[in-house]
């Protein structure tokens, strides 16, 4: 990531165009004072540890949702409830991300955005820890799942202001016409915790023919303290975003706006970006967790052969995500997002069909396209794309709002309804088979929803690329 970042800023203007606005739209004239190369490359460095963080424990609880959580915590005589079940606790950390992100991103907007940053980071890293420790319900029954439940709460509350703190953060302090790329980089953290995960669970997986008879699947968990420890010393040493701090100096205007006037008066944008999430988020989980279970549970694929698709689709996806976010430099976020938004839609339908086949090959190359190029695509577009569409005293809580009430509507719900079809159509033999496997047709087609939301949504975002950060009003 250094070079990627030493190769940007040695061609990024020192100078932002000060802004025309003569009223209370800005805070004043003068620019706040950008970031030396070297508080950039640790802020970038900074970020895209937490986000390596939480998409580790985000890969690791996806994938022991898929393959360890249903029989260990949620044992069934049903075929595939354990696994609704499963995929419930899974949902229920989307569930609580809207509050954590609310809660968290209102402190953003009154202390800061590095403080929070170092609360967020502490509590997923914790929670993740304990996960690793929590006995089965063989050994304590009822307790087991609630532990487990509370834990996950506990991750996704943390999780809620994580991703949305490092893109406001990097967006505010990046010079004006690299902040889609800067923006992008904390993101490149999520591929590093995805692989991560995968490697650790493929190298687990290995010779061991039911990982839930060993205690193996704790390991990762417990090994998040490891990462933890990492965050928590660069955090330390990260620099408040030069645009918060320029804010801060002014106590005219430093005043934390009310959480029910933000909703009130930024219901647009955060309605216009709900509906880019809903692609991105929503592909994101279904992509990740569903497919991994579809594949493994329906089709018969082997468990280490999945983990290794996520793994291919994860690196293409860390090559991904810095274009992405040039590329929106360039030409604009919006067009950016509309076009992995459209190849989204277009690929699902012979995506899941060859999902459908069992061909490991053609399933891994399918995964990359899907996954890897159109979903985290508009994520790295998203980075820079969110923050500068709204006004700088709730910037925070806006953007934190946006991404995890969408988690809960898109990324939570998905891979629990999923499942839920997947088991009707083995229940009930839909297409002469028992197996569920010709539920990959209302899959695909749930992707093209999600996708067509998010082409509606562009046409209603103006450009924002070029936006004063500064001003105090929401881009529409």
């Amino acid at each position: 990531m250094t070079a990627l970042v030493m190769s940007h800023s040695a061609s990024a203007e020192r100078h932002r165009r000060p802004s025309s606005d003569t009223d209370l739209s800005a805070i004043d004239a003068v620019p706040p004072p950008e970031m030396t190369e070297s508080e950039l490359r640790r802020a970038a460095w900074t970020c895209s540890i937490g986000s390596a963080m939480e998409y580790y424990d985000f890969a690791l609880y996806s994938l022991a949702s898929a393959l360890v959580f249903g029989p260990l915590f949620f044992p069934s005589n049903i075929p595939g409830l354990g696994l609704v079940a499963s995929f419930a606790t899974y949902f229920i950390g989307f569930a609580v991300r809207p509050i954590g992100g609310i809660f968290f991103g209102r402190l953003g907007d009154r202390h800061g955005r590095r403080k929070v940053l170092l609360l967020t980071v502490t509590l997923m890293g914790l929670a993740s820890t304990l996960i690793g420790f929590i006995p089965s319900y063989a050994s304590i029954g009822i307790a087991a799942p609630l532990l487990l439940v509370f834990l996950r709460m506990a991750q996704g509350f943390g999780a809620g202001a994580e991703q949305a703190g490092a893109a406001v953060m990097m967006t505010e302090s990046a010079p004006r016409r690299h902040r889609g790329y800067y923006a992008a980089l904390p993101f490149l953290g999520i591929q590093v915790g995805t692989v991560a995960a995968g490697l650790i669970y493929y190298g687990m997986l290995t010779g061991v023919p039911d990982i839930t008879q060993t205690m193996l699947w704790r390991v990762p968990f417990i090994g998040s303290a490891f990462l933890l420890l990492i965050a928590l010393y660069m955090r330390l040493r990260l620099k408040e975003s030069p645009t918060f701090a320029k804010l801060k100096g002014d106590e005219r205007h430093h005043q934390a706006v009310p959480i029910r006037s933000t909703l009130a008066a930024s219901w647009r944008p955060i309605l216009a970006g709900l509906g880019l999430r809903m692609a991105e988020n929503g592909g994101s989980s279904i992509y990740q967790v569903l497919a991994v279970s579809y594949l493994v549970h329906t089709i018969g694929m082997n468990s280490r052969m999945s983990t290794l698709m996520l793994i291919g689709a994860a690196i293409v996806g860390g090559i991904t995500i810095p274009i992405a976010g040039s590329l929106s430099d360039r030409f604009g976020r919006v067009q950016v997002y509309r076009g992995f938004a459209i190849l989204q839609a277009l690929s699902a339908l012979p995506v899941w069909y060859v999902f459908s086949q069992g061909n490991p090959l053609a399933s891994t190359i399918a995964l990359s396209l899907a996954l890897g190029v159109a979903t985290w695509g508009m994520f790295g577009t998203q980075g820079a794309l969110l923050p500068e569409m709204f006004g700088l005293r709730h910037r925070y809580t806006a953007v934190s709002f946006t991404r995890e009430f969408s988690s809960v509507i898109a990324g939570g719900v998905s891979p629990m309804v999923g499942q839920f079809l997947i088991a009707m159509f083995a229940r009930f033999h839909v297409g002469g088979v028992s197996s569920g496997k010709y539920a990959w047709i209302p899959l695909a087609s749930y992707v093209v929803f999600l996708a067509c939301l998010a082409i509606v949504s562009t046409f209603a975002i103006p450009e924002t690329k070029d936006r004063d950060l500064m001003a105090q009003e929401d881009a529409l």
